[in-house]
């Protein structure tokens, strides 16, 4: 890995890693909820380069090499549980903000924003919020913050609410099983390659606190259908038809709360980036970015269409 730091602002660095030319149209691929920046492969972000981009992935704040809020408050069970969460450490719209901050730190005026899950909340407020520094934005596997859309399966509430092992073995055999509820019923799973990503992610860094806060900031924000009616850059809703995790109806309602958007469903997917269906996202990604370049006049682009 070629990891590198950059200051972003409010005393938060990000950790990130870029692929491809940098001359080439940007690209900004925001992980999930305590996920940190390894869980977009790295043969996914080649490929994605390979298409002509400039593609970057980050650790968010409390994840991984990133800065953790340590000393910040730790929302407790019954706050997520009553989704109130009086004393947040931060919120999706101090996230979008270091996602800005990282774009100024790489001297990108605008980018194609990408986001999975939490990553997809961050990347939606990215655009409603700063549009003159989006390109297009896609969203996977995420929601709009509503209470009745993109909710989780009640057998899922372990993997939000349960506890993470100090050890590092328990913490494998934990995020392997937790991979295994959550993950694509459709597509095959490299278990082996699943088990080194859960180990790197050890021993990068885990922290179920900061896990905690971003899941506060999520509460938090609340609903988000409103804020998201502001949104103009080109939009891509990708969500798979087996996600338990954020219920497809999540991805139905952000479609449906940003004027123009489409939206893409893939059978046999869960919540993950199933090596399957890399063919299938990576192309929707791409020709998504390619074609807002296009229609926005960009002169590279429309060399390369």
């Amino acid at each position: 890995m070629h990891e590198q730091f950059a200051e972003v602002g409010n005393g938060i660095t990000l950790c990130y890693e870029s692929f491809g030319d940098p001359s080439a149209p940007p690209v900004l691929l925001v992980m999930g909820l305590g996920t940190q920046m390894i869980a977009w492969d790295t043969r996914f972000c080649e490929d994605l380069a390979s298409r002509g981009f400039f593609v970057t992935r980050f650790d968010n704040r409390d994840t991984g090499r990133s800065t953790r809020l340590d000393g910040a408050h730790v929302p407790g069970l019954a706050e997520i549980a009553l989704r109130r969460i009086p004393n947040p450490a931060y919120k999706l719209a101090d996230m979008a903000l270091d996602t800005v901050g990282l774009m100024d730190a790489l001297e990108i005026e605008r980018a194609h924003v990408v986001g999975v899950s939490m990553g997809g909340m961050i990347a939606q407020t990215v655009a409603a919020r700063h549009p003159t520094r989006t390109r297009s934005l896609t969203s996977i596997m995420s929601n709009t913050g509503a209470r009745f859309s993109g909710q989780p399966a009640l057998k899922t509430y372990p993997v939000l609410l349960g506890k993470s092992p100090a050890d590092r073995d328990a913490f494998i055999d934990h995020g392997a099983k937790t991979w295994g509820i959550i993950g694509s019923p459709g597509f095959e799973r490299d278990e082996l390659e699943l088990r080194e990503m859960i180990a790197l992610s050890f021993d990068r860094g885990a922290s179920p606190a900061g896990t905690a806060r971003q899941l506060g900031a999520i509460l938090a924000s609340g609903d988000r259908r409103r804020e998201l009616r502001a949104v103009q850059a080109p939009t891509l809703v990708i969500h798979g038809e087996a996600d338990k995790l954020v219920a497809p109806s999540g991805g139905r309602a952000t479609a449906k709360a940003i004027d123009g958007a489409r939206l893409v469903t893939i059978p046999g997917m869960g919540h993950d980036l199933p090596r399957g269906a890399w063919e299938r996202i990576i192309g929707e990604i791409a020709g998504h970015a390619h074609g807002a370049d296009v229609a926005a006049g960009d002169e590279r682009a429309v060399r390369a269409a």
